[in-house]
């Protein structure tokens, strides 16, 4: 029989003491809302650089590639890759796809309004699944007909509310050049993607009318984007690409086009673990805080059962047995919280957000379990290992002095 585990069950929750049993349900609690914040708080972080990223890459590519030169504008120089470009991209087992795209400034007139917006021109290789989950009206547009498809188009909910349009209505493009054109198109989708620069800036058409009104020969392109199947790997496929390119080429990944999104969603580690080291450090001290508490308490016992021939090894045991004991119902307690609030975030999406400045309208969620398990397992090991430490006051405790204690 484990004499130590027996004792320690028996002066933890079963204690008569009233002072005590407060302590260490306050230490419990401690404890509880301590994981159910760490859970919640990796939950929240890795679900909202999950979303933006998802956002962000899924309209401008992971990878894009472009003509080597000075222009520094968003309506890039022509180019047509060549077969060895083409090939590579296509024998790499990193890259999901990859289709051609190209970009021209315009100004819409409708309704006595005027908005300036980029062109952003693809063809019937474009992956519409992105744009599917965010489109909020209409269809995407049809490539089977070229003259049809070269009249459609795409805008942002943004922009359909500011220029008062919808889905079925037509509006007159002027595009920037020298001579001036314009073409009247009809919207056949209204999208919402929800970060502004996005929403405000693009449009999504035909590359067919860009190539037209810029005299570009037919299978001439502003870019390629390129989408990868692994967002991890985004930099050393990224980097992959670049050697591949033929020298007139160059590319640059989702995170060097938009480095003050990505830059942003880096500092959210930081935010993370000062969350982690704060909530631990409660925890930890809550323990502590019962655990010196219970051995002052508990000091006749000590005294007696070391004068019984008990052994300052065997007194530190009890107290770390009832410890863990503690810790462990205050994780089961703390999982239960956090993964719940998660749980209940996650399938009802009842914390909202302002989506202006969050790019969200709720608070997303992404639970891991490898997270969850890991941060039980640091837990329970530093809350046993600082407790190493007010456990060793018992054998600084004179069992003379200790039984005439009151």
């Amino acid at each position: 029989m484990n004499i130590e585990y027996f004792i320690s069950s028996r002066i933890s929750l079963k204690a008569e003491r009233t002072f005590s049993k407060l302590i260490v349900r306050i230490a419990i609690v401690g404890v509880m809302l301590s994981l159910a914040v760490m859970i919640l708080s990796v939950a929240i972080i890795k679900g909202f650089k999950t979303e933006i990223q998802d956002k962000v890459r899924g309209f401008v590519g992971d990878i894009q590639i472009y003509r080597y030169d000075l222009n520094g504008s968003f309506e890039k120089s022509p180019f047509i890759p060549n077969d060895t470009t083409l090939n590579n991209l296509k024998n790499n087992k990193q890259i999901a796809a990859y289709y051609p795209f190209a970009t021209k400034p315009a100004i819409i007139v409708a309704n006595g309004e005027v908005e300036g917006v980029n062109f952003k021109g693809i063809d019937a290789t474009y992956n519409w699944d992105y744009i599917n989950k965010h489109l909020i009206s209409g269809k995407v547009i049809d490539f089977s007909d070229s003259t049809k498809s070269a009249q459609q188009i795409l805008i942002s909910d943004f922009t359909a509310k500011r220029l008062r349009l919808k889905t079925g209505d037509s509006f007159i493009m002027h595009f920037i050049q020298n001579p001036p054109r314009k073409r009247k198109l009809n919207i056949v989708g209204i999208y919402h993607i929800g970060i502004e620069n996005l929403d405000k800036g693009f449009v999504i058409g035909d590359i067919g009318l860009i190539r037209r009104l810029n005299n570009w020969q037919p299978k001439e392109t502003g870019g390629m984007e390129v989408r990868i199947k692994d967002f991890n790997l985004l930099k050393p496929v990224a980097d992959d690409v670049y050697g591949s390119l033929e020298l007139k080429l160059r590319s640059r990944s989702v995170e060097e086009s938009t480095p003050e999104i990505f830059t942003w969603l880096s500092l959210l580690d930081v935010n993370t673990k000062v969350i982690l080291t704060l909530m631990l450090i409660v925890g930890v001290i809550n323990m502590v805080t019962a655990l010196l508490i219970m051995i002052l308490e508990r000091t006749n016992m000590i005294g007696m059962l070391k004068a019984m021939g008990m052994k300052n090894s065997s007194m530190m045991k009890i107290f770390l047995y009832n410890a863990i004991y503690l810790v462990g119902i205050g994780l089961f307690l703390g999982n239960l919280l956090g993964l719940g609030l998660c749980y209940l975030q996650q399938y009802t999406h009842w914390f909202k957000l302002d989506q202006t400045n969050y790019y969200l309208d709720y608070v997303p969620i992404q639970v891991h379990f490898a997270d969850v398990l890991l941060l039980n397992l640091v837990t329970v090991l530093i809350c046993t290992v600082v407790l190493i430490v007010p456990s060793m006051l018992v054998s600084r405790i004179s069992p003379l002095k200790a039984i005439r204690f009151k």
